[in-house]
């Protein structure tokens, strides 16, 4: 079928008015004008590749939604499948956290392989595609076997290495880390304190953390998955995760780290809430400013999927290449740092997973197709055939 009359975003241009012709999923043909065969009419909306999200830790929230109240994982997925849809993310890397015990029951070792075993048992009757992220906490000390246990399943496709230890990465600032803390847990600032020196103590009584940090490199190289960093602060750390393997640097704490990662060829990886923001939540490094700076390759959810259509869209008024450089942080970019040679634009031969949007005063999805089929729609978009 033709989708015609959009304001279609290929990865280095922008065609005013054109349109796309789908066969078989895949895309067939792209053209510089309005068809009249067409079997959809864009009234001039945005025709996008769909979105491929590296980051999302959303999953264990849909299966947990406040504490100690847990869902059947099903649901939690479905969930999530339709809220992914329904954001025009049409690959997702369900980021899923492998931490110490102290971190909580949300995060145990044995909930966090039944959502992975869970989801991948699932994976074929979802709307979209759903990898899995697993994010390993350098401290965990079963990492090896975790991971190595999910790889000879098929069930992981994204290694990202964590250090969440206050004072540095991502709570490098430990005043800000305790005010956080205090407003999240409701507690005084005297307690959170006092939880954040735990959380110090521990991580010393752990030790050298290398014996993981390499063994989880060694054992992403000899599976070919993918390896991320994760909280980059300094120069030191991107060099010695670059020479262990890493292609992707996420969510970088300042400049120097991106520009850093960025010379020695990682992608850098931030968050679309903070694009959408203008500021990360934890007093970091600014999307808007890494973009700007011409260090940001790739956004992610993070956390709230809905701001990625929007994010582009604002970023697109800042950045020299336009809708097609903003688009492409949220589709080709992650597409080519991932391995996923099959998808990431709209280009002939490629799979036929699009976005429909319009600006408006907030942009707005109104449509999502995978593989040629649409998984999800607002009810807006008509076929002229009447089908």
């Amino acid at each position: 079928m033709w989708l015609s009359n959009f304001e279609i975003v290929l990865q280095d241009r922008v065609i005013e008015r054109g349109a796309v012709r789908i066969e078989d999923g895949l895309i067939a043909d792209i053209s510089e004008r309005p068809v009249e065969e067409a079997e959809i009419d864009g009234r001039g909306q945005l025709l996008l590749p769909g979105f491929v999200d590296m980051h999302g830790d959303m999953i264990e929230k849909d299966v947990e939604p406040r504490v100690n109240v847990r869902m059947p994982i099903e649901l939690g997925v479905y969930d999530l499948d339709k809220k992914l849809a329904a954001c025009g993310v049409t690959t997702a890397y369900a980021a899923v956290a492998f931490t110490p015990a102290t971190y909580g029951h949300l995060r145990s070792v044995e909930h966090t392989r039944a959502m992975i075993e869970t989801l991948a048992s699932m994976r074929d009757e979802l709307l979209i595609d759903h990898r899995i992220h697993g994010r390993f906490e350098v401290t965990f000390l079963p990492a090896l076997k975790e991971a190595k246990a999910l790889i000879d399943a098929d069930a992981l496709h994204l290694i990202s290495l964590m250090d969440h230890t206050p004072g540095q990465g991502q709570y490098r600032d430990i005043e800000l880390h305790i005010a956080n803390t205090a407003k999240v847990k409701k507690i005084s600032e005297t307690q959170a304190a006092e939880l954040v020196k735990q959380r110090m103590a521990a991580r010393s009584e752990h030790g050298d953390s290398m014996d993981i940090i390499n063994g989880l490199a060694e054992l992403a190289r000899q599976s070919d998955v993918v390896l991320a960093s994760h909280d980059d602060d300094t120069i030191e750390k991107v060099v010695l995760l670059h020479s262990l393997g890493a292609a992707i640097s996420e969510f970088p704490i300042n400049v120097a780290a991106a520009a850093e990662a960025k010379r020695l060829g990682l992608a850098t990886a931030m968050g679309a809430p903070n694009a959408l923001r203008g500021l990360s939540y934890s007093g970091n490094l600014s999307a808007r400013e890494a973009y700007e700076a011409g260090v940001l390759d790739i956004l992610a959810s993070d956390y709230h999927p809905s701001a990625i259509l929007p994010a582009v869209v604002a970023l697109a008024e800042i950045g020299e290449g336009g809708l097609a450089a903003s688009v492409a942080l949220a589709s080709a970019n992650p597409a080519k740092a991932l391995g996923l040679h099959d998808r990431g634009s709209i280009a002939k031969g490629m799979r036929a997973d699009l976005v429909i949007a319009e600006r408006g005063r907030v942009p707005r999805l109104r449509s999502t197709i995978r593989g040629g089929r649409t998984v999800w729609s607002d009810g807006s978009i008509k076929s002229l055939s009447g089908a």
